[in-house]
């Protein structure tokens, strides 16, 4: 009873916390995958060459590596395109691993990992179309 009142919060399980290296080297074998770093505690950067690899399916893919090693709901997937050739392919696909886009775990804090944040480039895109 306890375990699913935790996961109806949406609070990951302390006592099953991935291990970073452990992590890095379950995902760097994916498909796509060039790069693996952890920004901070919660936060996974998945660096994949090609438009074809930014997909939410991929984090699946991810989240389903991840799983041998902890509680996935602790972890942000976030995805980018090395081979970008736009500003909209770069930007960055973030989700939780267990939960919907735009959803955190309890006491999980969004992070801005996009250099250009895209309010700002939708102001930007909106003068642009005045000229």
């Amino acid at each position: 009873m306890h375990k699913d009142m935790m996961r109806s919060m949406h609070l990951p399980d302390p006592s099953r916390p991935i291990d970073h290296e452990a992590g890095r080297a379950a995902v760097r074998p994916l498909q796509g995958v060039q790069s693996v770093v952890w920004i901070d505690r919660s936060n996974l950067l998945v660096m994949v060459g090609g438009g074809q690899y930014r997909r939410m399916d991929i984090i699946d893919d991810i989240r389903l590596a991840l799983e041998p090693l902890g509680d996935t709901l602790g972890v942000v997937v976030n995805l980018q395109d090395v081979m970008a050739t736009t500003s909209e392919g770069a930007d960055t696909l973030s989700r939780n691993c267990q939960l919907r886009a735009g959803q955190r775990a309890m006491l999980q804090p969004k992070r801005q990992v996009d250099v250009l944040d895209p309010e700002v480039r939708r102001v930007f895109r909106a003068q642009q179309e005045r000229r």
